[in-house]
C-alpha cells in the first residue's frame, strides 16, 4: 500500500516533483564542480602563478647577510663568494625534484662600455638542455622564469637554436641609453678581457632589469674570470601554503620532533624545498621570495574559500527553492492526507510517505546534477587553466550527502505544516 500511494505521487504530481529534481540538480551539480575544481585546483593554481617569477632564491652562504628561513649568519670562515655551477642538476635530485619547475643560473659583473660608463651583464641560461645525475634531460632557463617580459624588438635568445656566445637582450634602458637595437653591437670589457656583443632583442621588464644586458653564462663567467661558478640560482617549485608545523620549521628545523620533522620534510612546503636544495647545493642559502610564496598561498586560500562559499549558497538556493515547491505540493494533497489521518494514519507514516517521495526524487537530481556538474568542472578548467579537471572519487560521498541534507532542510517546513494539519477542518474544505 506504501509503494502504491508513492507510486500514485509520481504518476500524479510529475511535473512538480520533476521541478524538485532540476532544483536539486542545480544545488548537486554545483557543489560538485566546486568541489572537484577546488580539490584539483592547488596545483593548477600554483602552475598559473609559476608564470610570474620564481618563488626560491638560492645564493653563497658569503652573500648571504641574514637568512630569513633558517637564520644563518653572514661570514662563516671557508664559504666562498659563488655556487658552483657543477651542482645545478641537484637540484633535480631532491625530494621534490618533480615539483621544481624550472630554474636558471645566473652570473653578473660590471663592464665598461667605450664612452666610459658601465653596465650590469648578467650571464644565464636562455633555454638551456642539460643532462640530469638521474639520467634524464631537462629544458630549463631564464625564458621560462620572465614571461612577463615584453620584447620590444628582436626576439628571445635561444641557446638551442642560436650558439653564438656573442648575442645578448639588452633593456630598454640600456637601448636608450647606447642608443643601440637590434644587429647592433656593443663593446664591452672588463679587467679580464673584452668582447663585442650582438643585440638580438630588446626587453621591457619594467624594473630594474631594464638597465642590464642579458648574455650566455659562459661569456659572462670568462669576461668575470668566474669559470664554473655561480652567483645565483632561481628556482620555480610548485609549493604548499605554510601552517604552524612549516612556520616553526622555518625558524629552526632542529626544534622538531621526529614525527614532525618527517611530516615537515616530506609535504612541500616552500621551506621544506628551500632546505632540501641547501642540502644538495655545496655552501648555500636558499630563501623563498616571500611576496611570491606568501601571495601564492594566500591567493590559494582565497579561490577555496570562494568555492566554498559558492557551493553553500548554491545548496541555501536549492533548500529554499526545495521548501517552497514541496510546500506547494503539500497543500494540494491536504484533502488526501487529511482523509489519510482520519482514517487512522499517524503522523510518523505521513511523514515516513514524503520523505520518501522527497528522498527518492533527490537522489534522481544528484544522479542528474552529479554528471552535469563533472561537465561544469571539466569547462571551468579548460576555460580558467586550459586543462581538465580529475574525477574525485571522494566528491560522491560528499554530494551524496549535501544532497540529502538539503533535501531534508527543505522539506522540513512541509512536514511541520502536515503535522499541524488537523483532518476535521481539511475535509469541511476550511
Amino acid at each position: 500500500m506504501f509503494f502504491r500511494m508513492i507510486r500514485g505521487v509520481f504518476l500524479r504530481q510529475w511535473k512538480k516533483l520533476l521541478m524538485i529534481a532540476l532544483t536539486i540538480a542545480l544545488g548537486a551539480s554545483l557543489a560538485t564542480a566546486m568541489l572537484n575544481v577546488m580539490l584539483d585546483v592547488e596545483d593548477k593554481v600554483n602552475q598559473e602563478l609559476k608564470t610570474y617569477g620564481a618563488n626560491i632564491t638560492v645564493v653563497p652562504k658569503s652573500q648571504s647577510v641574514l637568512s630569513d628561513l633558517y637564520e644563518v649568519e653572514d661570514g662563516s670562515s671557508g664559504q666562498g663568494a659563488y655556487l658552483l655551477e657543477e651542482e645545478l642538476g641537484n637540484i633535480k635530485t631532491i625530494f621534490w625534484a618533480f615539483n621544481i619547475v624550472d630554474f636558471s643560473p645566473f652570473i653578473d659583473t660590471q663592464v665598461a662600455l667605450d664612452d666610459g660608463s658601465t653596465l650590469t651583464v648578467v650571464g644565464t641560461w636562455f633555454n638551456h638542455h642539460m643532462d640530469l645525475p638521474t639520467g634524464e634531460t631537462l629544458d630549463t632557463g631564464v625564458k621560462n622564469l620572465r614571461t612577463w617580459w615584453d620584447i620590444t624588438s628582436g626576439a628571445w635568445l635561444d641557446e638551442q637554436v642560436d650558439s653564438d656566445p656573442s648575442a645578448c637582450m639588452i633593456g630598454t634602458a640600456v637601448a636608450a641609453q647606447t642608443g643601440a637595437g637590434v644587429g647592433d653591437t656593443l663593446h664591452v670589457s672588463t679587467k679580464y678581457g673584452s668582447t663585442d656583443l650582438r643585440v638580438v632583442a630588446v626587453y621591457d621588464a619594467g624594473g630594474d632589469e631594464d638597465g642590464q644586458i642579458y648574455a650566455p653564462m659562459q661569456t659572462v663567467q670568462e669576461l668575470s674570470n668566474t669559470d664554473g661558478y655561480l652567483t645565483s640560482i632561481e628556482v620555480s617549485a610548485l609549493t604548499t601554503p605554510d601552517n604552524e608545523l612549516a612556520i616553526k620549521a622555518a625558524k629552526d628545523p632542529s626544534s622538531l620532533s621526529i614525527a614532525q620533522y618527517e611530516t615537515w620534510y616530506c609535504t612541500a612546503y616552500v621551506s621544506s624545498i628551500c632546505y632540501q636544495i641547501q642540502e644538495v647545493i655545496t655552501d648555500s642559502v636558499a630563501s623563498p621570495v616571500r611576496q611570491v610564496a606568501d601571495s601564492e598561498g594566500a591567493i590559494l586560500d582565497k579561490t577555496k574559500l570562494l568555492m566554498v562559499l559558492i557551493t553553500m549558497l548554491s545548496l541555501v538556493g536549492a533548500a529554499l527553492g526545495i521548501t517552497n515547491l514541496v510546500t506547494a505540493s503539500v497543500m494540494e494533497r491536504s484533502q488526501e492526507i487529511g482523509l489519510m489521518k482520519a482514517v487512522g494514519a499517524t503522523d510518523r507514516a505521513v511523514s515516513a510517505l514524503v520523505l520518501t517521495q522527497m528522498i527518492l526524487t533527490g537522489i534522481v537530481g544528484a544522479v542528474i546534477g552529479y554528471f552535469a556538474g563533472f561537465g561544469f568542472a571539466q569547462i571551468i578548467g579548460r576555460t580558467v587553466f586550459s586543462s581538465a579537471i580529475d574525477m574525485k572519487p571522494m566528491v560522491i560521498p560528499i554530494v551524496g550527502i549535501l544532497v540529502v541534507a538539503v533535501t531534508l532542510a527543505g522539506s522540513i517546513p512541509a512536514i511541520r505544516m502536515l503535522l499541524r494539519l488537523r483532518p476535521a477542518e481539511v475535509l469541511h474544505g476550511r
